[in-house]
């Protein structure tokens, strides 16, 4: 598989039905398998991406890997080759999600502020927004100044269902 070849695999979680998308360089995308238009969001044609069993790609192996030990409560950073398209200002944007604390959350302007780019709030907000690796690269920490849950392209109920497994998990991985 060269670099520019995509593979895809999917995979069921407890919010639904994930597919992998991946080169050899790394994960391009995750994508909510019952969301209409997710392909288009993250600039893929489904049509060039291969469908591929465990196997037969390393990369999306270790993703399925460790999503399954997010979703067990037992994985709380990822540690997978990531290869999302992006501008440099949205591969900035995604890059300090990564540094969001498991089972803890920013508002985006904590983020923007975080990257040095205070009165850019709106610009990361909408940067996060097109994030193509949720769950991964961790958009769903992000919330409202007022602390309420804010947009998430896998809807409110996952991003809820994310925050409370999380601080679970947390809660349980403590030492006691």
């Amino acid at each position: 598989m060269n670099d520019t070849a995509l593979r895809s695999t999917s995979m069921e979680t407890p919010i639904g039905e994930i597919t992998i998308v991946a080169s050899t360089a790394g994960v391009r995308a995750t994508l909510r398998a019952d969301l209409d238009g997710e392909w288009r969001r993250v600039g893929i044609d489904p049509a060039t991406v291969t469908r591929v069993g465990p196997g037969a790609s390393p990369v999306l192996d270790a993703t399925v890997n460790q999503l399954a030990e997010f979703f067990a409560g037992t994985r709380v950073t990822f540690e997978l080759p990531l290869a999302p398209h992006g501008t440099d200002f949205q591969r900035s944007v995604w890059d300090s999600l990564r540094r969001i604390p498991f089972a803890t959350t920013s508002t985006y302007a904590e983020q923007a502020g975080s990257m040095g780019r205070p009165t850019a709030v709106r610009a990361v907000a909408a940067a996060n927004g097109r994030n193509p690796l949720s769950v991964i690269v961790p958009c769903h920490r992000v919330i409202g100044a007022d602390g309420t849950l804010t947009g998430f392209a896998w809807g409110l109920d996952a991003k809820r269902w994310l925050l409370d497994h999380e601080r679970a998990a947390a809660a349980a991985l403590a030492p006691a």
